[in-house]
């Protein structure tokens, strides 16, 4: 069945105030469904995890059903899954601990197409510890891994190369396997930055080579947190500061605190109505890894299919560049026009109800690499599953409408 974009949009309540969004990889809108189940979760008698009371079982239920949905949507062990403020808190937690084992004469992996969250906690580390930094650059004529520089940044004293799954800026989809296996070959980890990743892509941790995988749910519908996925055995090796008497099993030692309940069951009922987004492809009974592999798919042509019709009409248009050329990537255009100021391009459309932000979106390696930073920064445009035909022209119009073409 093709996907029916109106009736999926119904679904978004935020969508009748007449917004045409295209900031979907900055966090996307939120359907009905998941502020339900934060406001059950909220509502419902709720305590400290346990199992004498329903306020203590609501609780371990929680907490158990949202590793599940993310084991299921990233592929790894649920007891390897872990909650974290945001994607960027759990990286500079893990890499504090990981970096307890490095020294001097180690060397760590890092890339200028990733976000900033994926770059600075591990320089950072790094120094701490004495840790030489290698780079794998990009080509700024594609947008995409400059394959000499992967060569020649994994070496024999590499520990861990850290890559994004998919570029927020660009939407380039690097070949994350390729540099895994280069890198498991001289025994370093692999950590996957998949927050943009996941929002268009069905995540395999294991086909992608990924030790640690991170994602932000706030990408894909739901709350404002972020999800580890590691295989418990690995992270039974890492030792995470932490309060003396809260437990040392895997994974709530790398969770300080008490677990936000709710912010849990949102997140699950994102994973959860990503699944139910194509019912008739394999059925409502078929395990939650099978139908949120065919509604991905589903999502994804239609996705595509918006990408291909709307650059070829952001092409047409005189003075722009589309700087996302890579030949695999998601639908996020970035993209600047002689003469024009991009951040003035946003104002403009912003008055016409049109979010399509200018800026490095904290992507500044990658910015930088294409001399796209200061005030030269580009416009990004991130189709998402809700984008409508109607949102397209009326984005197209505002641009036309600002350069006078």
């Amino acid at each position: 069945m093709p996907f029916d974009v109106a009736a999926f949009r119904r679904a978004f309540p935020s969508l009748a105030s007449g917004i045409a969004h295209f900031d979907g990889p900055g966090g996307t809108q939120t359907p009905r469904v998941v502020g339900e189940a934060i406001a059950t979760a909220m509502t419902a008698p709720t305590s400290i995890r346990g199992t004498s009371t329903a306020s203590e079982r609501n609780s371990e239920a929680t907490v158990q059903a949202f590793r599940s949905a993310y084991a299921d949507l990233l592929g790894v062990d649920p007891r390897g899954v872990v909650h974290g403020r945001s994607a960027t808190a759990l990286t500079y937690d893990l890499s504090r601990a990981l970096a307890k084992g490095w020294s001097t004469g180690d060397e760590v992996v890092v890339c200028r197409l990733d976000h900033d969250s994926d770059v600075r906690p591990w320089l950072q580390a790094a120094e701490t510890v004495g840790a030489t930094v290698r780079w794998i650059e990009i080509d700024p004529t594609t947008g995409d891994l400059d394959e000499a520089s992967v060569v020649a940044a994994i070496t024999e004293r590499t520990r861990l190369v850290a890559l994004t799954g998919a570029s927020n800026l660009l939407g380039t989809i690097p070949d994350v396997r390729a540099v895994a296996d280069r890198a498991h070959a001289v025994g370093a980890l692999v950590w996957v930055d998949a927050v943009h990743f996941a929002a268009h892509e069905l995540v395999d941790a294991t086909a992608l080579g990924a030790d640690f995988v991170v994602c932000s749910p706030y990408k894909f519908y739901g709350p404002h947190c972020g999800v580890l996925g590691a295989a418990p055995e690995l992270l039974e090796t890492l030792r995470p500061d932490k309060l003396e008497p809260s437990t040392d099993a895997v994974p709530e030692r790398f969770e300080l605190g008490t677990l936000p309940y709710e912010q849990l069951a949102g997140a699950t009922a994102a994973v959860d109505f990503i699944a139910a987004i194509a019912p008739d492809a394999v059925g409502p009974d078929a395990p939650r890894r099978e139908r949120l592999t065919a509604s991905i798919a589903a999502v994804h042509e239609r996705e595509h299919a918006l990408r291909g019709r709307l650059e070829e009409a952001l092409l047409a248009i005189p003075g722009l560049t589309l700087h996302s050329r890579a030949a695999r990537r998601t639908p996020t255009l970035y993209v600047t026009i002689e003469g024009h100021r991009m951040r003035d391009l946003a104002a403009h459309l912003a008055t016409r109800d049109v979010l399509a932000p200018a800026g490095h979106f904290y992507a500044l390696e990658a910015a930088r690499a294409l001399g796209l930073d200061g005030d030269a920064t580009g416009l990004r445009i991130g189709l998402a599953a809700y984008t409508s035909d109607d949102d397209v022209e009326r984005l197209l119009a505002g641009i036309r409408e600002f350069v006078g073409a």
